[in-house]
């Protein structure tokens, strides 16, 4: 195991993944470095109101503590009390465009420690994919590159397990309806003590290197589909699910403010304009429908 090696790869990643974006869109991300009192800091890129992008984070956060948070010990309550260390990038991108998906990716390391017990250390990550107006050919594309990324670690059964664990884990549970069309999940890779440390940090890397070929395609696509008011409506609607869902479910933002992490930086993945309204469904044989009755129903797109 070494953080350091890790450290570095995620410190490229955010890089890499910033300088693709603001060529996309045209416009310069911002810089906020930060520090954390109780230990560690960051470096938040945050694009705002730019040619593509509405709003547009990619964050790495490396922060240590004397005491787990309870959101990362709630499935592992033998590690509570322990000090910490926890690294990652983690992004969420919402354009303006309502025909361009809302995209979120997240590759972490977390170790646990102890003076007495050797150091417990685990990988998790993932991508999803938040479209409003759907079109099967960008949810395939997605999904085959998710499944290209996971096919070297395990194979087909290993592809399934991660988009499986997607699916139930990106899931509104207030509203039995899921957030978006899915994509990949894992945590805990490592925890269990029986996976290798390369083979672990190969498939976050692979995750994280897919994140662009995933996504920019898409991106390129729909960005110059004509849009009005109903669309971005109906953008702004289904973004309070977004909102509903970091809030109430997250485990990145919930242990962010756990650990006292930057508010700002946390919080930079909520959409700029979003909507609720009462009881409301949208017209049938729509296209707002047709986001319900086809796009959000698990099932295999690659």
């Amino acid at each position: 195991m070494d953080a350091l090696v890790v450290k570095a790869y995620l410190v490229g990643l955010q890089q890499r993944i910033v300088a693709r974006l603001e060529a996309f869109d045209g416009n310069a991300f911002r810089t906020d470095a930060w520090e954390r009192p109780a230990g560690g800091g960051g470096i938040t890129r945050v694009l705002e109101e730019g040619d593509f992008l509405e709003r547009g984070g990619v964050n790495f956060s490396h922060v240590m503590g004397s005491a787990m948070p309870a959101s990362a010990t709630a499935h592992r309550p033998e590690l509570a009390g322990r000090r910490f260390e926890a690294m990652g990038v983690s992004l969420v991108l919402h354009p303006r465009n309502p025909y361009c998906p809302t995209v979120h990716m997240n590759v972490r390391f977390f170790i646990a420690l102890a003076d007495d017990k050797p150091p417990v250390w685990w990988f998790g990550g993932g991508m999803d994919l938040t479209p409003y107006y759907g079109f099967e050919d960008d949810v395939r594309h997605f999904h085959s590159i998710c499944k290209s990324a996971v096919l070297p670690f395990g194979g087909a059964a290993e592809h399934r397990r991660l988009k499986d664990w997607c699916d139930r884990y990106f899931h509104l549970k207030h509203r039995n309806e899921p957030r978006g069309v899915g994509g990949l999940f894992f945590d805990d890779l490592g925890a269990d003590g029986n996976t290798d440390f390369e083979q672990a940090f190969g498939l976050t890397r692979s995750v994280g290197d897919a994140f662009l070929d995933a996504y920019l395609p898409i991106a390129e696509r729909r960005r110059e589909t004509p849009y009005g008011e109903r669309e971005r409506d109906f953008q702004a609607y289904r973004r309070g699910r977004y909102v509903e869902f970091n809030l109430v479910f997250d485990r990145g933002t919930l242990f962010g403010l756990q650990s006292g992490g930057r508010t700002e930086s946390i919080l930079m993945s909520m959409p700029p304009v979003v909507k609720w309204r009462y009881d409301w469904t949208p017209e049938a044989g729509s296209e707002e429908a047709r986001l319900y009755e086809v796009f959000l129903q698990p099932r295999d797109w690659a």
